[in-house]
């Protein structure tokens, strides 16, 4: 079958070493849109210098787009011809004026890439190749260009013309239509582009920067949802003033716009002065956003914010650097994330973000540098690996140079490249010229993909007083990267005396640059315990010699947040994979690290929240040679049964623990609301009676959607008579609101219980499913893909009905069919049953008519 596989016409790659400068500049570009649903006419006058040879024609990229005319310097001509998807016209000499004029369809543009309707309003999204569906452009991101954009639309319908840049001009154009003007004075590249057409209220605001500018803010909704912008507005004004502290970037425009759409394959885009946001990621209010809504609304809109610099004045050469600015964007968004709250617990949840999705990745058949070599189709590398590892990296350098010499190098990269198109490349150059420290080594980190893993052992000697720490690294063969050569790893390290708890030494960079090495510590008067990748300095895995009764005791003395919660995570990995694989069953070590964890008065409830919770099934299965499901999911089962109901008192003291009184969206109350929630499921899963009726009358006192939803997950995965009443309270409640509603789907795609696979394909016939919603498309099918048990039924049927929806969600969007396909390409991870079940689906999906590259690419890779 693989070779017939094979035999199937596979799209070209495109590859890093065949990168080219662009022939043809733009400096400038003007855009004119008579906006219509139906039939959208854009007209773009090009002005184009010669960038390369002599000969070389101008190629412009475009996609379902309708050519109408084609103009040089004024002149109307027809000797133009496409080649595949490019406009191709021989000119003479170094400068032109080129006019196009296109149709295209908003109204039918199911992809959402280029310019599309969302409920009743049109808008674009461009990165990184849609801005070729909306005109014929060079469209690659080291073309920058200056941009003055017309829009014109019908004035009742579209009351609201936004687009990139500062307005300049507005006013009526007769026949009750109406037109607005926009200029950019910053070049970007084509995928920055934005335009918003529509039916919107706005949340104004303002921010005055360092230098005296007032900029106007914006926020740009429905009528009905202006009052769940403010939390937005708010974290707008907190990331404009952090990033003026900590990196020293003013804003540069007089306007600051976001536009909330229900239909957007991404969380958020970053276009110069335009923002646009899927909704999710903008609305909030106590009654339908949990608190992690609103840290992630925070976050994003950070992110997208920060991009202005990291991103937008500084694009990337080409998209092969693409972390150059995400991977760079996410580390500063952690930043502003952990200094508005608890940086231990934002810390412990970045890392957990990274373990749960980039891990696997880089452990399965799609891992890729952060920096990859080819690729197919470029929407597929918008990867963990590329934001959260690429986020990795750049936190190693900023540990590897210190704060000062950090930002010194930051000061230097935002000024030597402003208004350039750079590749990471000059990013290291900037850290290591500004520091005088030589980082020709850590560029692997770049280049390699996998996962290192480092071996630590410690040995004391009692009668010297020395200890002696030995370290190993390996680098694990990936796809097209069978052997590697060693990395930089900078590795925090500190020891505690095991009979005093005390610290033994000072906190100690070491910088593993070998594939082993050794360090001798003196004067250590008692046996010496390792607390190793202090702050997860490093994004690798540490295989230690440490004993269960080594990491209780880290659990409990360790002084730094994160080492402490990793040692509590480790014991009890341990002991969840021994009992997946032989079926033993010891538990005292996890129960009294728990309980000594619970009882201690000096820790953050936010932080105890986070350090009892057990490892997920995945990250568990992820341990294995071969994943067993049932065997993963019964082990964790009984141990949360046990500690349920060992620690029964205790979780019912914290889950009462938390205060009474209206919501409050503070670090403190998050805390407690958290811990209450992992209180309940720990009390549900006991088995107590009364279990189902406190997180009942929980459900239905709440003044919240954390404490709302934290119940509602607990009873959704029993079998109590309030499970079924409270899904139809919930359903009843917020049947009105999508976002709400696809916490409801969420909810039961992710529930432990044995009949859930049969649920999700009756949720995949409910009147309010659909495929064409990215948001509810993920909030069902990704979710089900992330239920390991149920995902990965053992008669196949959960990879089938994976299969079925990702073929038909292909024809429709494939950038979220392709997002979607990842659990299917796991295969090797499994017995051979499921191995070949899984198999078989992935040969079906790549052998379908007519499939995009997108997911045509996922699958097939998944197979090799």
């Amino acid at each position: 079958m693989l070779d017939a596989l094979h035999a199937i016409a596979q799209p070209a790659a495109i590859r890093r070493a065949d990168y080219r400068p662009p022939a043809w500049a733009v400096p400038d570009i003007a855009l004119d849109f008579d906006l219509d649903p139906a039939a959208t006419i854009v007209t773009a006058r090009l002005t184009v210098a010669r960038n390369g040879v002599a000969d070389e024609p101008l190629r412009l990229d475009g996609e379902a787009l309708e050519l109408l005319t084609v103009s040089v310097d004024g002149i109307a001509i027809d000797d133009w011809r496409m080649e595949g998807d490019q406009l191709v016209i021989d000119l003479p000499g170094d400068a032109h004026t080129i006019e196009t004029k296109v149709r295209i369809a908003p109204d039918r543009n199911t992809q959402l890439m280029g310019l599309y309707a969302s409920g009743g309003n049109l808008c674009t999204q461009c990165e990184a190749e849609g801005f070729r569906r909306i005109t014929f452009f060079p469209d690659r991101p080291d073309v920058l260009s200056r941009y003055l954009v017309r829009l014109t639309a019908d004035k009742a319908r579209f009351p609201v013309l936004l687009a990139n840049g500062d307005p300049i001009a507005a006013g009526d154009a007769g026949d009750g239509r109406h037109w607005a003007e926009w200029r950019d004075p910053f070049p970007k590249p084509s995928y920055l582009f934005a335009l918003v057409a529509g039916d919107l209220a706005v949340n104004r605001g303002e921010f005055v920067t360092r230098s005296g500018r007032t900029v106007q803010l914006g926020i740009w909704v429905r009528q009905a949802d202006i009052a769940r912008t403010e939390h937005a507005l708010h974290a707008l004004k907190l990331s404009m003033a952090w990033d003026e502290q900590v990196y020293g970037r003013e804003y540069d425009l007089n306007v600051f716009n976001i536009v909330a759409v229900d239909d957007f394959n991404f969380g958020a885009m970053e276009n110069k002065g335009l923002n646009i946001f899927n909704s999710r990621y903008i609305l909030a209010d106590p009654d339908t956003a949990t608190d992690y809504d609103y840290d992630a609304i925070a976050a994003v809109v950070a992110h997208e914010y920060f991009h202005n610099w990291s991103g937008n004045r500084i694009t990337c050469r080409d998209w092969f650097q693409l972390s150059l600015k995400e991977g760079f964007t996410v580390y500063r968004d952690q930043g502003f994330s952990a200094d508005q709250g608890s940086a231990a617990v934002k810390r412990i949840e970045d890392v957990r973000g990274l373990r749960a999705a980039q891990f696997p990745e880089d452990a399965g058949p799609l891992a890729h540098p952060v920096r990859p070599d080819s690729y197919i189709e470029i929407s597929n590398f918008y990867t963990a690996t590329i934001y959260n590892k690429g986020a990795e990296l750049i936190r190693m350098m900023a540990t590897i140079l210190g704060p000062q010499a950090f930002r010194a190098a930051t000061d230097l990269y935002f000024e030597r490249f402003d208004g350039t198109a750079a590749t990471c490349e000059d990013f290291v150059a900037c850290m290591e010229e500004a520091s005088g420290i030589d980082l020709g080594q850590f560029r692997r980190w770049y280049s390699q993909a996998g996962t290192s893993r480092v071996a630590a052992s410690i040995a004391h000697d009692a009668g010297e007083g020395r200890a002696t720490i030995r370290l190993a690294q390996h680098q694990p063969p990936t796809p097209g990267q069978p052997e590697k050569a060693a990395m930089v790893i900078p590795l925090k390290l500190r020891l505690f005396g095991a009979e005093t708890g005390r610290a033994l030494t000072d906190e100690q960079l070491f910088l593993l640059k070998d594939p082993a090495a050794t360090i001798v510590v003196d004067d250590v008067t008692e046996r010496p315990v390792l607390s190793i990748n202090r702050g997860f300095s490093a994004p690798v895995v540490i295989d230690s010699d440490r004993s269960a009764a080594d990491l209780a005791f880290l659990a409990r003395h360790d002084d730094d947040p994160f080492a402490r919660y990793e040692a509590m995570q480790q014991l009890m990995l341990d002991t969840l994979v021994a009992a997946a694989i032989e079926g033993r069953a010891d538990h005292d070590a996890v129960v009294d690290a728990v309980a000594d964890t619970l009882a201690n008065p000096d820790l953050d409830p936010a932080f105890v929240a986070e350090a009892v919770l057990l490892p997920s099934e995945a990250f568990i299965g992820d341990q294995l040679a071969i994943v067993d499901p049932d065997a993963v999911f019964h082990a964790r089962e009984a141990l949360r049964r046990d500690l349920g109901k060992r620690l029964a008192d205790q979780w019912r003291s914290a889950y009462a623990a938390a205060p009474d009184g209206p919501y409050a969206y503070t670090p403190a109350a998050k805390g407690h609301r958290r811990l209450r929630a992992v209180a309940l499921g720990y009390i549900a899963a006991s088995g107590a009676a009364d279990a189902a009726g406190l997180a009942f009358s929980l459900f239905e006192s709440a003044d919240n959607m954390t404490d709302r939803q934290g119940a509602l997950s607990a009873l959704a995965n029993g079998d109590a008579g309030e499970r079924e009443a409270a899904l139809d309270i919930f359903y009843n409640r917020y049947a009105d609101n999508g976002l709400v509603l696809d916490k409801w789907f969420q909810t039961q795609a992710l529930s432990s219980r044995d009949d859930t696979g049969d649920v999700v394909r009756q949720l995949a016939e409910h009147p309010d499913f659909t495929l064409a919603n990215p948001n509810r498309a993920r909030s069902l099918l990704g979710a089900f893909g992330a239920n390991q048990r149920a995902f990965n039924a053992a008669d196949g049927s959960g990879y089938r009905f994976l299969a079925d929806q990702l073929i038909a969600l292909d024809k429709l969007n494939p950038q979220t069919a392709a997002k979607l396909m990842p659990p299917l390409g796991r295969w090797r991870r499994f017995d051979p049953n499921r191995a070949a079940l899984m198999r078989a689906e992935l040969e079906r999906i790549v052998a379908t008519p007519g499939l995009s590259k997108d997911l045509f690419e996922q699958a097939s890779k998944s197979l090799d």
